[in-house]
């Protein structure tokens, strides 16, 4: 039985979050059943890119604080990596308000640079990750819970890619992006191969709509944590009211018959569940409807049943981060615009999620549209 536990923060004030962790984790014995004295602890947060934190698109400065201070309760070395999705982790650190947060509390910030290849135990032969992040002691998941256009909702699982390095992610993304059901699939085999030993969600301050980069602040007033991020995101699907059919990661968890997928097989504690559920979150912009079709109808109607990114009159800066992050090379900047390959495009949405200026926008082939409008 695995055990996910919720429970309430209003705020991120110091006197209501770190009174609302301590309960979070008392379930589990604190943060001292996970730490032992002298141990490298990393602490993996959502750094995806430099935004400030009331924008909800990395994990809050405030939620890192008070991990940081437990870690160091117990006798942990807190250690903070990541490896955002544009940028570099210094600069995405310092906007984001997590820098100040590291430099006053003497964490130390790893940059996710080094890999070390791994093979894996599926699918996919292996990988190349964070050497931080294999060869710290402790591993402590920080994500935020945001939804996200490409696989609906991003928190536990998803934030593990960020073990994946730079442009390694466009590559994971080229390969696999096309297809939700592999993206899912290759998500849960980067999470077997080093599983985190505890899991704490933000989601005091979530995002709805087109997330993870794009979307729109959203008060839920929540912390969740457990052991087994399989199960966190299932509970945390349930309090944001996201059906199961959208959850592309937790389907694959279920064909995969990995533990955690089953939720008459988790047990809540603290908050209850109906009590703390939320107003359904609003989603993505459906995009794709293509999914389940077999692979010849797929590529003739690719274009007619799939959305796909296009420029904002007006909003664009050129300033190319979206060209530059494009895993199949789809964007180009000529004649003071952006142009856009649709048929190297993959729909991975990656420019939307990381264009600073929300400066892209999405437009539907015209079987997709004709079906949302009578959906």
């Amino acid at each position: 039985m695995n055990v996910v536990v919720v429970e309430g923060s209003e705020s991120y004030r110091p006197e209501v979050l770190g009174p609302a962790i301590r309960r979070l984790l008392d379930p589990f014995g604190g943060m001292g059943a996970f730490v032992r004295p002298g141990e490298r602890v990393l602490l993996k947060p959502n750094m995806l890119a430099a935004r400030e934190p009331e924008r909800a698109v990395t994990t809050h400065p405030a939620v890192l604080r008070e991990v940081i201070g437990q870690v160091k309760e117990a006798g942990g070395i807190p250690l903070v990596g990541d490896s955002p999705g544009v940028g570099g982790i210094r600069r995405v650190a310092e906007k984001s308000g997590l820098l100040a947060v590291i430099e006053e509390t003497g964490a130390e910030l790893v940059p996710f640079d080094e890999t070390v290849t791994v093979r894996g135990g599926g699918m996919f032969r292996e990988f190349a990750v964070a050497r931080p992040y294999l060869e710290a002691d402790r591993l402590v998941n920080l994500p935020k819970l945001k939804t996200h256009e490409m696989m609906t909702m991003t928190c536990a699982v998803k934030n593990l890619f960020g073990a994946v390095v730079g442009a390694a992610k466009a590559g994971w993304h080229l390969k696999a992006g096309a297809d939700r059901e592999l993206f899912a699939r290759m998500l849960l085999e980067i999470y077997l191969l080093r599983r985190p030993d505890l899991t704490i969600v933000d989601a005091v301050l979530a995002m709805e709509g087109n997330g993870p980069g794009s979307g729109d602040p959203r008060h839920a007033g929540l912390l969740l944590a457990g052991t087994n991020p399989v199960a966190v995101d299932v509970i945390a699907a349930e309090l944001a009211g996201i059906p199961k059919k959208l959850l592309w990661v937790e389907r694959a968890a279920e064909r995969l018959g990995l533990d955690g997928w089953d939720r008459a097989a988790i047990e809540t504690r603290g908050k209850g569940v109906e009590e703390a559920k939320l107003p359904p979150f609003r989603l993505p912009h459906l995009s794709d409807v293509q999914f389940g079709l077999p692979p010849f109808l797929k590529n003739r109607l690719r274009h007619y049943l799939t959305s796909r990114p296009c420029e904002i009159p007006g909003a664009c800066r050129l300033c190319g981060i979206c060209r530059d992050a494009c895993p199949p090379g789809a964007i180009a900047i000529r004649d003071g615009r952006l142009h856009f390959d649709y048929h190297a495009c993959i729909r991975c949405f990656c420019c939307r999620e990381l264009c600073p200026e929300g400066a892209l926008g999405v437009r539907d082939g015209a079987l997709l549209g004709i079906i949302k409008k009578f959906a």
